[in-house]
């Protein structure tokens, strides 16, 4: 079965328009089809001075392997017309509505993965949408129990237990049946996404040095060694809490099949640093296939051509391998 797999391009004024653009150019093994505005697509592949043409998809043809230098595409126009590099809250609900829809092909099986690009949520909120991010917003439209922020980079995987939230509150979010559930969910996850069927996960420690003896804090002694203790005593194999700044040496990755942090900036800025241009980002827990690019808008590369696509191009190639699946 050739699979769909669903692009949304997010801030039609960064560089989701550009590096779609920039993939459209390539074969690849499924239908690629984006939600967008045609004139955004065709206006921004005229200033990166690559071929594209745009086919209005139909759901009820059977799929077809991608062409290069063709777009399937369900048009949404947006509210105002784009310009590159320009944020305009004016077309923040299109955003948000070409997301809600790619998620609904999925649920509803027309399409068989959802490949996210950057969203800008600064200008999201300044239109009025309360939205902290894709995770938060896919497990709510989804009616997930529980959404899980996976990060890949070469053969890396870095979980999170907190995410989009303030450094203030992320103690208070962290309890023993928040981290049993999330170890359980990325577990499961390993074994049925990934085919790892005894997976090892490694977990930070919240506090520096994981609290050393609870002299830097008692978060490691009474709330996330119970938790793991919990998860030790259902045979799931777990070592930790370990010091966020040595967990992620070699010495503990060549064990690692996954790795849990406990909040944002704890495990991104090493994935970053490890492969800003080949990381990407599963969403765990929800009823779809869901990857995306792990960077931002980076409004002022849209148009000019400098935008890496690599980040895009791991999504979709990670979204196909799981859609394949047996």
């Amino acid at each position: 079965m050739i699979p769909r797999i669903i692009l949304t391009a997010g801030e039609p004024a960064g560089i989701g328009p550009d590096i779609i653009v920039n993939i459209a150019q390539l074969v690849w093994a499924a239908e690629l089809i984006v939600i967008s505005d045609p004139d955004l697509f065709l206006t921004r592949a005229k200033q990166l001075r690559l071929p594209l043409e745009l086919i209005v998809s139909d759901f009820n043809l059977p799929a077809q392997l991608h062409q290069p230098g063709t777009l399937k595409i369900i048009p949404l126009k947006l509210n105002v017309p784009c310009e590159a590099g320009k944020l305009n809250p004016d077309n923040a609900l299109p955003v948000l509505t070409s997301l809600a829809l790619a998620a609904n092909y999925c649920l509803e099986h027309k399409a068989q993965a959802l490949v996210t690009g950057p969203i800008h949520k600064a200008t999201l909120n300044t239109a009025g949408i309360s939205f902290t991010g894709h995770t938060e917003f896919l497990a709510q439209h989804c009616h997930a129990k529980q959404a899980l922020m996976l990060f890949i980079v070469d053969k890396i995987k870095v979980a999170l237990a907190t995410t989009h939230i303030p450094l203030a509150k992320i103690s208070e979010n962290i309890t023993v049946e928040h981290l049993s559930n999330t170890l359980r969910l990325l577990h499961h996850e390993l074994k049925t996404l990934f085919s790892q069927p005894h997976p090892h996960i490694f977990v930070c420690g919240l506090n520096p040095h994981a609290g050393e003896s609870g002299h830097l804090g008692r978060e490691e002694i009474e709330i996330i060694t119970p938790a793991l203790n919990l998860l030790r005593n259902e045979k799931i194999h777990i070592t930790g809490p370990l010091p966020a700044d040595t967990i992620f040496t070699e010495k503990y990755l060549k064990s690692a099949d996954a790795i849990l942090a406990m909040y944002h900036d704890q495990a991104l800025p090493v994935i970053k640093y490890m492969g800003f241009d080949r990381a990407v980002n599963i969403t765990l827990g929800l009823p779809i296939i869901r990857t995306s690019v792990d960077h931002g808008t980076a409004v002022d590369l849209a148009g000019t051509g400098q935008a890496n696509p690599t980040s895009l191009k791991e999504a979709i190639y990670l979204a196909i391998q799981i859609a394949n699946r047996p």
